[in-house]
């Protein structure tokens, strides 16, 4: 996984250093890049650095992978360069981790932790992507839905029963399912489930002159009817 992202970005990266006719570079992030700890902030805006940045996996890949594309943009001024930090897809046609997890009869949490969560409809970040691809907007963008949901809250609108779980027996548990294939507990989702992570977007929408269409909310609600979960009450767009 770390040659497809890390070294295969850098080869691109190489590549279009060395095209003549390269005018835009966009780069899809994720907001795991800065981490989940206690220490955070309420809300991330682009320019807040981590307490505790990722240390392995997809998000360490990822944060590695910006400070290739701001050396690019050094070398490269004359090439417009767009890097977009995406909170969690969700709807109807994502698979993932996160979504796995949701799905299952029971959801395990850590004891005494209701973390906060941001998710992105896979509609709006596909429009956030042709915006971006077709339009000069140079600079370094958080892409999430309005608001956030609390895990109980998601657990709650998915009708599905909440696991409190002291986080050893958490961590054990995420390493089993992992071994077993039946749930991707990575290290990094194991503190999103403890802290979560919210990210502020005023600066995506000042720049497009567009807001997502759908919410946090409203993309988990999407999310669940697309799985024939009926979602609890109702949430606007």
């Amino acid at each position: 996984m770390k040659e497809h992202n890390v070294i295969g970005t850098m080869q691109l990266l190489g590549a279009c250093q060395r095209s003549a006719t390269v005018r835009r570079v966009v780069v899809r992030s994720t907001t795991a890049v800065y981490g989940s700890s206690p220490r955070d902030p309420a809300v991330f805006t682009e320019d807040l650095e981590p307490h505790d940045g990722p240390v392995h996996g997809y998000a360490k890949d990822a944060a590695e992978v910006e400070g290739y594309v701001r050396g690019f943009a050094r070398r490269r001024p004359d090439v417009t360069v767009s890097l977009l930090r995406f909170a969690n897809f969700m709807g109807p046609g994502v698979d993932s981790p996160l979504t796995r997890y949701f799905t299952q009869p029971v959801l395990p949490s850590v004891l005494g932790f209701d973390p906060r969560l941001q998710f992105v409809h896979e509609d709006d970040a596909v429009e956030v992507l042709r915006r971006m691809a077709t339009e000069d907007h140079p600079g370094t963008y958080n892409v999430a839905g309005a608001g956030v949901l609390l895990l109980s809250q998601c657990a709650r609108r998915a009708g599905r029963p909440s696991l409190p779980l002291i986080s050893p027996a958490f961590t054990v548990l995420g390493g089993a399912a992992r071994r077993l294939g039946l749930v991707e507990y990575s290290p990094e989702q194991l503190r999103l489930m403890s802290h979560g992570r919210a990210v502020d977007i005023a600066h995506l929408e000042a720049e497009l002159g567009w807001k997502p269409k759908f919410s946090t909310g409203a993309a988990f609600d999407d999310f669940l009817r697309s799985r024939g979960l009926r979602p609890l009450g109702s949430f606007r767009a």
